[in-house]
């Protein structure tokens, strides 16, 4: 991590979408187990001299999903968490993303605050032909089950726990463009 680039707020943000993500699932039914890169390297600036973060492996390591969630045949599902303020991307994202498609082919969940639903789901391929995430709405996900209930109510946590209070002072991002799947 580039200090220069840490900003404590964001990261808090990010891992309390995380939980959120991870409650709401639970709740709803779904069997889910915390994977990801902080669960399982957490020792890992130990070893980290000991590969380059740009080989295979490291961007392997650094693209872990944080969930496995079991869907609805029983079959575990690779999960990626992504909290963004205001919907926008950060100027790396779709690099990043290509990466997780291609090492582990997982769904991402885009929590945002700027605009309902603030859950959006993305499956692989993430993109279409002009760049824009293929996402819909989490609720009309059919590989788990989301009780709407549960769901209406994790709409309301995000509303009052994910409002940015502090000004970011990262510009540097683009609008992350949804295109109904």
């Amino acid at each position: 991590m580039n200090p220069k680039n840490f900003d404590p707020e964001s990261m808090l943000k990010g891992r309390m979408a995380e939980t959120l993500v991870e409650d709401l699932l639970k709740q709803s039914g779904n069997i889910v187990y915390r994977f990801g890169y902080e669960a399982i390297l957490q020792n890992l600036t130990q070893i980290q001299q000991n590969f380059s973060r740009y080989s295979d492996v490291g961007e392997r390591i650094r693209t872990i999903p944080d969930f496995i969630v079991i869907d609805v045949k029983g079959e575990p599902v690779f999960l990626e968490v992504k909290f963004r303020w205001d919907g926008k991307s950060h100027n790396n994202d779709k690099e990043r993303l290509n990466l997780i498609s291609e090492f582990w082919k997982a769904k991402i969940i885009i929590v945002n605050r700027t605009e309902k639903p603030y859950f959006q789901v993305v499956n692989p391929p993430y993109f279409d032909k002009d760049g824009l995430l293929l996402g819909k709405p989490l609720i009309e996900e059919s590989s788990w089950k989301i009780d709407k209930a549960v769901y209406e109510k994790f709409e309301t946590l995000v509303e009052k726990y994910l409002t940015p209070t502090l000004i970011l002072q990262n510009t540097d991002s683009d609008p992350i463009g949804f295109k109904a799947e």
